[in-house]
């Protein structure tokens, strides 16, 4: 195992900022991930790759 496999980095919400119960490590990749914060009780949909998280926005109904 190398060097940036052992990185690993907590995800936040990205309402309010609070670390969730989600870790990644560098080498995981996430599509269309339903993230939920225990603290705010929000659900949101993410994409993470290379440690970098990106919400994705639903479109309104």
């Amino acid at each position: 195992m190398s060097k940036q496999d052992a990185i690993t980095d907590w995800v936040h919400c990205p309402f309010c900022g609070n670390k969730t119960r989600l870790q990644l490590r560098a080498d995981t990749e996430l599509k269309n991930f339903p993230l939920y914060c225990p603290k705010c009780k929000q659900e949101s949909l993410i994409d993470a790759k290379n440690l970098q998280v990106t919400v994705i926005k639903e479109p309104d109904a």
